[in-house]
């Protein structure tokens, strides 16, 4: 019969969709960490009063007299985003029960999909019982229960729940999934925001593992709660294998803490603990570790790891949003010795050199300022940390470079500035020879401070035919503060002057002249480049300190640039002329070609790279002479995944090969690997006493949809030795991630405590994981 009151209707359909919800979500929240359906119930009593209603069944009677809904016969009910079928759906007005049955399944605005056989929800929905009900999340969690009951408004009850994240075998539904967890009850209580789940197995292939008696967790609208968390698992060569159990405290909602212990079977108990507190603007931690050894003899004798048993650290870290532009923060470590973090495998502080930084940093729409402090924390075996003190202090290094918002000239307006001051407590050289007679410097002891700045302007004209032209002019001034150590054995004419200048201006040109070519299937660029700067000669020349330009590799990607020297410490002067060509190349068939070649020519004045220097930096550099050494590269990729580059530098009169860099890498769905290799001549002045050739590869092979193995090499050709091996197994599918791994390193000098590592991952997604991490040889 027809139904008038629609009044009636919707108060059935927000009574029912929201029973359902309410009843079904409390038990999911320790096992799915989707979506909250408590959101999805509270949604469900509060949907908008305008909320548009769509009901349809076989039949729908309202009964006056007995104040009750029935709607019978494919039930339908769109509502608010929800939707709902049922075979048959009762509101009794009187006892505010609503029952429900036959086939109940509802559709959340989330995606969640909630199925049950029947449903009885009495008291304001206080109380209430399901049958065989059955969760569905939209990140493919499962949760069946035999019966799911409400009491009291404030505590849900499941019986014989099965939880899992697996997806159901396709072939055969009915074979257990992967993993799952089993419990006879899992009860939430409302008021204290906690799951028990009672007698809970978890189940690996069908088979139980382990079986807890209970299993107390807090509910889904607890965000963090004090307990422990996962297991984890370690292992090293000298320190034994490690079973680490993380306990986490929720001080406050802005702070919380995590004490670590892992007992190590050679070692014993590693200590960890750390303290995070968030702040309005940004985040800091404090963190502490430390060990009392038992077995140092395990260790290689003489070394920093065998030479004391307490051993520790302390450590923060911070970073702090001042406003939109500005963020300052800092990395800092002190440990009792100069190899603990890495020994251990201290998570985050355990790189072969950790950099303790503090830094101030400034990005403006047209400008840029960055200031930082460093110390270098070289973790090595050494007792006395020799190659420690070696290294700088640098408090601090200013950078700063500026773009002037309008045109000068027709032309861009730019600056740049570098402010650096460092003290290092003992030098670091080498004597290459052996015998005394030749020595490069790395550093100086005692103090250093220097100022550099530059301005410069430059603009491009279009000229006929396509030509570019771009003229450059600019000016730049060095001003230093010494008190270091005169090399000892130097024959470069280190200056006694404690406050020396040096200035460069230079006036260049560059004209780049692209010629545009197509084809019926393919277009080509290319472009001749011609540069030429004319400048003073450096002042100084190899006669200052030089802690920024150690690095000088001329190949095909600084052929252009102005400087070829990595940093402020040198510059180059005289008058100097690029000359190349640049090809970029592109077929409709998906393959694309790239390549660069050309020499630099020394014109006038004095060559700054056939100067002396503290490292001999310039020497066998290939732009000593002054016509350089022929440098090119080229590339290209193709559709089918395959990307080849490769580098050259050769002989500008022999042709010899000086240095090479290969590189290949390959990708499809079953098999990815990537192949490096280097060539450099030997350069004795200049550290590389032998030549250096190396090669570096690492795959993966896709051996199924789900199983996968995977290595990486580096093997020293001259040597003969593998520098560095790794092979591992993985398996990964919807519900589950394992790895296992090898790996070693060849170790000649002792300098880790570890030579060979196994480190292991297994995650359980929703549940947790369980991480088997090596103490990290680096």
């Amino acid at each position: 019969m027809a139904v008038k009151d629609r009044g009636n209707i919707r108060r059935l359909s927000v009574a029912l969709l929201t029973s359902v919800a309410v009843c079904a979500m409390a038990p999911t929240a320790p096992l799915v960490h989707a979506q909250s359906l408590s959101d999805s119930a509270s949604a469900a009593g509060t949907v908008p009063d305008d909320a548009k209603l769509l009901l349809a069944a076989n039949e729908l009677v309202y009964d006056r007299d007995a104040e009750r809904v029935v709607a019978n016969g494919a039930v339908q009910i769109n509502y608010a985003g929800y939707q709902m079928v049922a075979r048959q759906v009762v509101y009794d007005q009187k006892t505010g029960r609503v029952t429900a049955a036959g086939n109940i399944e509802l559709v959340e605005p989330t995606g969640n999909r909630i199925y049950a056989d029947s449903l009885d929800v009495t008291n304001k929905f206080s109380d209430g019982f399901l049958q065989s009900l059955r969760l569905e999340t939209t990140d493919n969690t499962r949760l069946v229960a035999e019966t799911a009951e409400r009491v009291g408004g404030n505590q849900m009850i499941l019986h014989k729940g099965v939880y899992t994240a697996c997806l159901p075998c396709a072939e055969n539904p009915s074979r257990p999934p992967l993993w799952q967890v089993k419990a006879e009850r899992v009860v939430q209580d409302g008021t204290k925001h906690t799951v028990r789940l009672e007698r809970a197995r978890f189940e690996l292939f069908g088979k139980s593992l382990v079986t807890l008696p209970f299993i107390v967790v807090p509910d889904n609208t607890v965000k963090r709660k004090t307990g422990f968390l996962f297991p984890r698992f370690r292992s090293g060569q000298n320190v034994g294998f490690g079973i680490s159990v993380p306990y986490y405290i929720a001080i406050a909602p802005d702070r919380d803490a995590t004490v670590t212990a892992t007992g190590f079977t050679a070692q014993g108990v590693l200590l960890e603990a750390e303290i995070r507190q968030r702040f309005e603007k940004g985040q800091a931690n404090l963190r502490f570790a430390g060990i009392s050894q038992m077995n140092t003899d395990r260790f290689t004798a003489g070394t920093s790891d065998a030479s004391r048993e307490l051993r520790g650290l302390v450590a923060s870290k911070g970073e702090f949003q001042i406003n939109p532009r500005w963020t300052f923060g800092w990395d800092v470590m002190v440990q009792s010795d100069n190899n603990f973090a890495r020994t251990y495998g201290v998570e985050g502080l355990n790189a072969a050199t950790h950099t303790n930084v503090a830094y101030l940093t400034g990005i403006g729409e047209r400008n840029f300022f960055d200031m930082r402090g460093y110390y270098f924390d070289v973790q090595d075996a050494d007792v006395n940390d020799t190659s420690e003190k070696k290294q700088a202090t640098v408090l601090p290094v200013i950078d700063y470079s500026y773009y002037a918002p309008e045109l000068v000239a027709g032309g861009q307006l730019s600056g740049t500035l570098n402010f650096t001051s460092l003290s290092r407590f003992s030098s670091e050289f080498a004597d290459l020879n052996g015998d005394g007679s030749f020595d490069v410097y790395r550093g100086l002891k005692g103090h250093m401070g220097r100022l550099s700045s530059e301005l410069e302007w430059q603009r491009t004209f279009d000229g006929p035919g396509g030509v570019q032209i771009t003229p450059l002019l600019a000016a730049r001034g060095d001003v230093y503060g010494l008190a270091m150590n005169a090399p000892g054995n130097y024959t470069g004419g280190y200056t006694s002057n404690d406050l020396p200048t040096r200035g460069m201006l230079t006036a260049g040109i560059e004209a780049r002249y692209p010629w545009l070519i197509t084809t019926a299937n393919s277009s080509h660029i290319i472009e001749p480049i011609a540069q030429i700067y004319a400048r003073n000669n450096e002042s100084y020349p190899g006669q200052l300190p030089n802690e920024d330009a150690q690095s000088l590799v001329f190949d095909a990607s600084n052929l252009f640039s102005r400087n070829k020297f990595s940093g402020f410490d040198r510059v180059e002067g005289g008058t100097r002329a690029n000359v190349g060509m640049r090809y970029t190349g592109s077929f409709d068939n998906g393959v694309g070609v790239r390549a660069v070649i050309g020499q630099s020519y020394h014109l006038a004045g004095l060559n700054s790279y056939a100067t002396q220097d503290l490292l001999a930096v310039g020497t066998r550099s290939g732009l000593e002479t002054d016509v350089s050494d022929y440098v090119a590269s080229a590339g290209f990729d193709l559709p089918m995944g395959l990307s080849v580059s490769a580098g050259v530098r050769l002989d500008e009169k022999s042709l010899d090969i000086r240095r090479t860099d290969v590189n290949a890498t390959y990708s499809q769905d079953r098999f990815t690997t990537s192949v490096t290799f280097s060539q450099v001549d030997a350069r004795p002045e200049y550290s590389y006493r032998t030549d250096n050739q190396t090669i570096a590869t690492s795959s993966t092979v896709k051996v199924t949809e789900n199983w996968s193995v995977f290595g990486s090499l580096n093997y020293d050709i001259d040597a003969n030795k593998f520098n560095r091996r790794s092979v591992g197994l993985s398996y990964a599918d919807e519900c589950t991630v394992f790895t296992i791994s090898y790996s070693d390193k060849y170790d000649p000098n002792a300098q880790t405590a570890n030579d060979w590592t196994i480190g292991g991952r297994l995650v359980f997604r929703t549940l947790g994981e369980i991480n088997v991490r090596d103490t990290a040889i680096r």
